[in-house]
């Protein structure tokens, strides 16, 4: 377990609610190849009110990095819908760019 690691899971036993340090938790999981708990807390954050954008596109890039371009493309649409609804038009265009540029890529 990296030293980064440790230190985000110690900052969590405080903070369980902090958005942030729960992101930057998923991300040190996927770095370390533990995609499942990753995908787990980067899901969990989009189920959140108000749900975590970045965490949309994050979720979707880790899942083409594992071939799993189906689910990506759900994670998209809905990050792209939920991006407009808070006025986040940069994310909005980052994943529809992202989501076009997968075109039939995968199954």
């Amino acid at each position: 377990m990296s030293n980064r690691l440790e230190q985000i899971q110690a900052m969590l036993a405080d903070d369980p609610s902090d958005t942030f340090l729960r992101y930057s938790l998923a991300m040190e999981q996927a770095k370390a190849g533990d995609h499942a708990e990753s995908l787990e807390g980067l899901a969990g954050l989009t189920r959140e009110t108000p749900p975590y954008v970045p965490a949309f596109f994050m979720a979707a890039q880790q899942l083409v990095d594992l071939d799993r371009v189906n689910e990506a493309r759900g994670f998209l649409r809905e990050g792209i819908e939920v991006a407009r609804q808070q006025n986040n038009n940069h994310a909005a265009a980052e994943m529809s760019e992202y989501l076009a540029m997968l075109g039939e890529h995968g199954e």
